[in-house]
């Protein structure tokens, strides 16, 4: 081979990853792994970068925050932040309603229903997972509502809370039993409101 080949053979670009799709993916892929690797208080967004190949910034630019990052690469598809909004707005006489309301809007949406039910799957066949999920929801979920309640013991209160909705969702979406399986949601509502507003009301 010439000296004039071997100069034209183009050289390989070290360096961060460019932005784009595949980019995108890489990041959720090192965030699945240092995730699971870290948990959710330790994991950071710098160090999801570094194993990305990515900077920093790019990260912040496509997400947002670790919580943003998070509820991606988990495909988890409610925002902590949202929940606990909305549980807080409005008179505090009508927060179980309005909390069960929520739940079963939520989970009538077939496409979120879906993401929901895999997320559970995959919690209840990992403890892995199961940790990190308990991680993040700790921080980002029962910390912030309980902080804003005026009860005793107020996480405890809203991890019971968190127990009504699940046993729900696994009696009505996974095991299908009835009737309540095939119970009209807004008969639910009144029946499962007066139990949460038990829980967040005192």
């Amino acid at each position: 081979m010439s000296d004039k080949e071997e100069g034209s053979r183009p050289t390989k670009r070290t360096g961060r990853r460019p932005g784009g799709a595949d980019t995108r993916g890489a990041v959720l892929e090192a965030a699945r792994t240092e995730f699971a690797a870290r948990g959710y208080e330790k994991a950071s967004m710098r160090g999801i970068a570094r194993l990305a190949g990515v900077d920093a910034a790019l990260l912040h630019h496509y997400f947002g925050s670790k919580e943003q990052l998070f509820l991606a690469a988990l495909d988890f598809p409610v925002e902590p932040a949202t929940v606990v909004g909305l549980i807080l707005a409005g008179d505090r006489a009508e927060v179980g309603e309005r909390t069960a309301r929520f739940v079963l809007t939520m989970w009538e949406q077939p496409e979120v229903r879906d993401r929901l039910l895999a997320v559970l799957r995959t919690v209840v066949g990992s403890e892995q997972i199961a940790e990190l999920l308990r991680g993040f929801v700790v921080r980002e979920l029962v910390t912030r509502l309980a902080a804003a309640l005026e009860v005793e013991q107020p996480e405890l209160r809203v991890e019971l809370v968190l127990a009504q909705i699940i046993g729900l969702a696994v009696a009505r979406y996974v095991i299908a039993a009835e009737p309540i399986a095939s119970a009209d949601a807004e008969d639910l509502v009144p029946l499962l409101a007066p139990t949460l507003q038990r829980y967040l009301a005192g």
